[in-house]
């Protein structure tokens, strides 16, 4: 069962959490606790209606006072709590396209994971927020294959929920004849698959590919390819396979191998929070030994580490 680790706070008073936010930002000290027990204890359709509670109360823009109240990774965790999903999500691409550096973790977080839905959503509100076209961004900001398949997945045309055993093999051979080749265009061949074929079918594709060549397919694309193009690659298959298995995976590795990684922890914990949050954090548990819980506690602090605790949602036991 899937589950995420916020749910809607029974009782809810949109003016009521109003009324505390604008005490707690307009104090002579901010209190951030307030601001932690409030916002990452309700779900975001109600976090939206205390932002319109607030604005009608005080006529100013919660985010915007928020941003100016708090500073470094405390503020990125407040104030992306306050975006809705598909909002948060071009959020997330504009400034992984647009920053100084493009981050390309980021885009294969998001594209190589979410359904034609979400990027649907996500380019709307891309364009609205920031007057641009995502393709159009991605298309300038990256390049070579790794630029097509992103473009691909872009468009959000996979096929949905429908699977033909008849054609999986067939599939399976392309997937190793390009794996063994590795032309442009077999490449094109590889991406066109992984990008476009269902969730369902793909998992007898993969099936097949193992069958055929002894080898699983993440390993072959491991030993073809590189750079970001064989990350995001892998990033697919693994979505395909279990999402939760490749968020704790990469929480992991961002907590781990860069020194704590903070923005991919937070944008992981915040999009995640309401979908699939705390199945990530049991296959964390599972694969790794340690708790998601104790790991953030380990390497963040203060009313930082105490927000990104209250996403996760820990027990007693996770300490």
């Amino acid at each position: 069962q899937i589950q995420g680790t916020i749910f809607p706070a029974p009782n809810f008073n949109p003016i009521m959490d109003a009324q505390l936010l604008g005490g707690a930002l307009q104090g002579i000290s901010c209190e951030k606790d307030v601001l932690i027990d409030i916002l990452t204890q309700r779900c975001n359709s109600q976090r939206l209606m205390i932002a319109e509670a607030y604005r009608e109360m005080y006529g100013r823009d919660l985010i915007t006072d928020l941003k100016e109240n708090l500073s470094h990774h405390f503020k990125e965790v407040m104030v992306g709590l306050m975006y809705p999903p598909a909002s948060y999500d071009a959020h997330e691409l504009w400034h992984a396209l647009k920053g100084v550096d493009t981050e390309e973790n980021c885009l294969i977080d998001i594209l190589a994971s979410r359904s034609n839905m979400e990027i649907f959503q996500m380019k709307e509100a891309y364009l609205m927020q920031y007057n641009n076209d995502l393709q159009q961004d991605i298309d300038y900001e990256t390049s070579g294959h790794f630029r097509d398949t992103l473009m691909n997945l872009a468009q959000g045309t996979r096929m949905e929920g429908y699977a033909d055993p008849s054609t999986a093999a067939q599939d399976a051979m392309i997937l190793w004849e390009a794996c063994q080749q590795k032309t442009g265009e077999h490449k094109n061949m590889l991406q066109m698959i992984l990008c476009n074929k269902s969730y369902q079918q793909l998992w007898m594709v993969f099936q097949e590919f193992q069958n055929i060549s002894g080898q699983d397919i993440v390993d072959a694309i491991n030993e073809c390819y590189d750079g970001y193009f064989q990350e995001l690659l892998v990033a697919i298959v693994l979505c395909v396979r279990d999402k939760p298995s490749y968020f704790a995976y990469r929480l992991y590795n961002a907590i781990h191998d860069f020194g704590f990684h903070n923005k991919t922890v937070i944008r992981i914990l915040i999009a995640r929070s309401e979908i699939d949050l705390m199945n990530i954090r049991q296959r964390y548990k599972e694969r790794y030994g340690k708790s998601l819980f104790h790991d953030i506690k380990h390497f963040a602090s203060g009313h930082y580490e105490r927000a990104l605790l209250a996403i996760c949602a820990g027990d007693a036991e996770d300490y």
